[in-house]
C-alpha cells in the first residue's frame, strides 16, 4: 500500500460519516442549534484549541521527523485558534471534543499518524461548512480565513502521508493499523455529531 491508496481506503471506509460531517447539520450539532456567528466561531475556536493541545503532547512524546511534524502542526493549530479568537470579544475553550479524547488515548506512532489523518479529513469537512456559513452570512473576510485554514489541512495530510510511508513501507499490517486509527477518529467525531443532534430531536440522517 502507498500513501494515495491509504487515503483512498480511509475515505472509502468512512464515506457516509465524512459526508454527514460535511453537511449543514454539523454546525448545528457543534453549536447546540445556536447558529449565530459568535457561537459558530466559539465552537471552531474550541476545536482548534484542543487539537493544538493534542498535537503538542504528541510532539513531546515522539522523536525525530514525527515529533517535528506534530510540533509544526501544533503551531498551525495555535495560529488557527488565535485567528478565530481574534474575531471574538473573549473565549474560554469548551469541553474536549470526542475526536480529541480518542486521539489522546493513542500511544503508538503509526496509530497517532493514522488518527492524525482521520482528524484532518474530518476537519476538512468542518472547514468547508464554516466557509459556507460565513459566505451565506455575507462575511467574506471570515469565510476567507477558514478557507485558508483548509489549505493548511492539505499540507497536514501530505505531511502525515510521507511519515506513514516512512514508518510502514511495504508492511500491510502497519497500513491497516493506521487505517483503523483514522477510522476510529472519524467514528468518534461522527458519534458525537449523531448524539448531539439526537439530543436536540434532530434526525442525523439526511431526509430524501
Amino acid at each position: 500500500m502507498n500513501t494515495d491508496e491509504f487515503l483512498d481506503a480511509v475515505r472509502d471506509e468512512n464515506q457516509t460519516a465524512l459526508s454527514r460531517l460535511g453537511s449543514s447539520k454539523s454546525l448545528y450539532a457543534d453549536t447546540g442549534g445556536e447558529m449565530e456567528s459568535e457561537t459558530v466561531l466559539a465552537a471552531a475556536a474550541t476545536a482548534e484549541h484542543h487539537a493544538a493541545e493534542t498535537y503538542d503532547a504528541w510532539a513531546d512524546a515522539e522523536t525525530g521527523a514525527v515529533a517535528d511534524a506534530f510540533a509544526e502542526t501544533t503551531d498551525e493549530e495555535r495560529d488557527h485558534y488565535e485567528t478565530v479568537v481574534g474575531r471574538l470579544d473573549s473565549h474560554a475553550p469548551g469541553d474536549v471534543p470526542a475526536i480529541q479524547a480518542y486521539l489522546r488515548d493513542l500511544d503508538d506512532t503509526v496509530e497517532r499518524l493514522g488518527g492524525f489523518v482521520g482528524r484532518t479529513l474530518a476537519a476538512e469537512q468542518s472547514k468547508t461548512q464554516l466557509t459556507g456559513f460565513f459566505v451565506g452570512n455575507a462575511d467574506p473576510q471570515t469565510a476567507s480565513l477558514f478557507r485558508g485554514m483548509g489549505d493548511d489541512l492539505d499540507a497536514q495530510l501530505e505531511r502525515a502521508g510521507e511519515l506513514l510511508a516512512a514508518e510502514c513501507g511495504d508492511d500491510e499490517s502497519c497500513w491497516e493499523r493506521a487505517i483503523a486509527a483514522a477510522t476510529g477518529a472519524i467514528e468518534a467525531a461522527y458519534g458525537e455529531y449523531t448524539e448531539s443532534l439526537k439530543s436536540m430531536g434532530v434526525n442525523p440522517k439526511p431526509v430524501c
